[in-house]
């Protein structure tokens, strides 16, 4: 039996909803009904109605048990309802509604250009296997000069590869111009303009013969499959960030093909591709790849040196 209580117009939520748990309650009865797909910055119908709540209302996304019980004005109550209704009606991210995400706690603008970020790469950035005590892929991050991020979308990853090597040039590379629009953006409100350079073109072409010691990479990695079976929220994004042919790997092989040219003689790729390990390490025997865990993560980010990318060959 459907509950009454989501037959609510928005106005009608506005009325009868008073304070930030009333909505968030709310939000997750809805959500939970109309069976949402999640993956864009959280896992669940709660956790996405206390991002969609809190970020509507311009309130600190992990600070929830101050405000939880405040009780909101009208125009307030009005403005969330509305939110948490399109997120039902329309099956958009709720990135796309509000125009933010974030990564390791730095928001970034988004909209329908770009696909939400969600990268775990940034993660490892700001772990110790960059510039820590033990072993590292990066041992002292302020003597890298050079980083590269391919396929940077939003330009989130060359933002916080800016702030992790402070004394690097960071060059980010995009074949999308709508999606260097939305970087541009997010540059700029970085305040590292001068360290970042934007550039449109495919992979490495627009780079010439520029050698990095660090690559950072999260390209399209959607085999067609996976494609063909996407959920509404994802169907929001555009294409060409998802899909990389029939295994989705036309664009990572292209990368390790190519990487070895663009590294110093000290540096390293540190690449995220999703769920193909077993066809990546069938298909080059020889690289000795350096699989990186994270919180949510084992087999889908790897690291690998420039000499190691040549033995490979």
């Amino acid at each position: 039996m459907t509950n009454p209580s989501l037959d609510l117009t928005p106005a009608d939520a506005a009325t009868e909803l008073r304070t930030i748990r009333d909505l968030i309650r709310y939000g997750v009865s809805r959500f939970t009904e109309a069976d949402l797909d999640y993956g864009h910055g959280t896992t669940n119908a709660h956790d996405e109605a206390v991002f969609m709540v809190l970020e509507g209302l311009s309130l600190p996304i992990d600070q929830l048990d101050p405000y939880v019980d405040a009780r909101l004005t009208l125009a307030e109550r009005r403005k969330v309802a509305d939110l948490l209704h399109a997120r039902v009606e329309t099956r958009k991210p709720a990135s796309y509604l509000l125009n933010k995400a974030y990564i390791q706690g730095i928001p970034f603008y988004v909209d329908e250009r770009v696909i939400v970020p969600r990268s775990y790469i940034g993660e490892i950035l700001f772990s110790d296997l960059i510039g820590g005590d033990d072993f590292t892929l990066v041992e002292d991050p302020t003597e890298v000069e050079r980083v590269l991020d391919l396929c940077t979308g939003s330009g989130c990853l060359a933002i916080l590869a800016a702030q992790i090597f402070p004394e690097a040039q960071v060059d980010a590379v995009d074949l999308s111009a709508d999606a260097l629009e939305v970087a541009k953006r997010n540059v700029a409100d970085s305040g590292f303009e001068d360290r970042i350079a934007l550039h449109h073109g495919d992979l490495f072409a627009p780079l010439k013969n520029r050698k990095y010691d660090v690559i950072i990479t999260n390209p399209p990695y959607v085999d067609a499959e996976a494609m063909a079976a996407l959920p509404p929220e994802f169907r929001h994004e555009p294409e060409m960030a998802l899909a990389s042919g029939e295994d989705g790997l036309d664009i990572v092989r292209r990368i390790l093909k190519e990487a070895p040219k663009h590294l110093t003689p000290e540096g390293g790729l540190l690449c995220e591709f999703g769920t193909g390990r077993e066809i990546l390490e069938a298909e080059y025997p020889d690289l000795d790849f350096f699989w990186v865990e994270t919180a949510n993560s084992f087999g889908e980010v790897f690291w690998l040196t420039r000499d190691q990318l040549k033995a490979g060959k």
